[in-house]
């Protein structure tokens, strides 16, 4: 497997070993599967879980790693073709990738949307363009368009609740935040449940529904599984009997990339942090679920945070679990 920059690059197949071995990894977690093996990881914008579980894992499995924080000890990395470098940037991604390719078994990269132009971050060519720089497998670690490895640990968090993949209903609901923020998280995590073949909505204000592209995607996703994908403004009616609400906010498409002329919008929905009184008689029973990091009482309340229905927690430790059996795929095969 050369390059895992969605979770569309695996197939059913593959998908279900992954998540066989994560169960497996986390039951015993210890072994010498990558001894002698070295994983770059490259971070163009900040971590605490991607970065953290990455290196614990690969340590776990006994292999090394680096990191390079482009900025932090390291030169600036430009990732835009034809430009006069004439700027911060003083190397490229060009000469950068293939040069740390050469040092490492396999390459890692987490690169941020520019949050300037909706189609291009929406093609995600950034992290397209770098994975076909490099020699060695490469994994997105986030991406302007995809968060595979997170959405593979919420498959991972959505089997270990039991929760039903034909027939389990999923809630993404938007929330606020004081600025617009990329597609990665809520677009991976909507093709990722439509895929388990489950009945989900979007639940979203008005002007706040997800690229065409996006729902497109999910949609054809939910026809291979059976599933259903449908959006809705009306909170009540997408809560009823849900099994699990997903938080996440993102930028509204028609002001993409022009922040100050989305903000009176955003400033009048600040009623959209997920409290108690969203479950209490739609959905009691259902589960909040978050990537992290979260702004407290801002896009969920404490209440729900710190009670029994949050699960948020074990999704972050999910991520460890996910990425150290996706790195076995990509460099033990099967034998590992």
């Amino acid at each position: 497997m050369k390059s895992f920059l969605d979770l569309d690059d695996l197939s059913a197949d593959r998908l279900e070993a992954v998540l066989a071995r994560a169960g497996e990894l986390e039951r015993r977690p210890l072994s010498d599967a990558l001894r002698g093996r070295i994983v770059a990881l490259l971070f163009m914008n900040p971590s605490l879980r991607t970065l953290a579980s990455m290196q614990a894992g690969v340590a776990q499995l006994g292999g090394t790693s680096f990191v390079i924080a482009p900025g932090q000890g390291s030169w600036q990395l430009e990732t835009r073709d034809g430009v006069v470098m004439d700027g911060d940037a003083a190397e490229h991604v060009r000469e950068a990738i293939p040069v740390l390719a050469q040092y490492a078994d396999a390459l890692a990269v987490r690169c941020f949307a520019r949050g300037k132009e909706l189609g291009e971050d929406l093609a995600d060519g950034v992290i397209r363009a770098m994975a076909a720089l490099s020699p060695v497998p490469f994994v997105n670690l986030e991406s302007a368009a995809s968060h595979p490895c997170q959405v593979l640990a919420d498959w991972k968090t959505l089997d270990d609740l039991e929760v039903p993949r034909h027939g389990g209903r999923f809630v993404l609901s938007w929330v606020w935040h004081p600025r617009p923020l990329p597609y990665a998280v809520p677009a991976s995590a909507l093709a990722m449940a439509a895929r388990r073949g489950m009945q989900v909505t979007v639940l979203r204000p008005e002007g706040y529904g997800l690229p065409e592209s996006v729902m497109a995607r999910a949609r054809a996703w939910a026809a291979r599984s059976g599933g259903s994908v449908t959006e809705s403004s009306d909170r009540e009616a997408a809560m009823t009997g849900a099994h699990v609400v997903y938080a996440k906010s993102w930028a509204a498409p028609a002001f993409y990339g022009r922040p100050a002329e989305e903000a009176p919008v955003r400033a009048g929905l600040r009623e959209w942090c997920v409290s108690e009184a969203w479950y209490r008689s739609a959905a009691p029973g259902a589960r909040f679920m978050h990537c992290l990091p979260v702004r407290r009482n801002v896009k969920v309340t404490d209440e729900v945070l710190d009670g029994p229905r949050s699960v948020v927690v074990r999704q972050a430790g999910n991520r460890l679990h996910a990425q150290k059996a996706l790195l076995l795929e990509m460099l033990a095969g099967e034998g590992a």
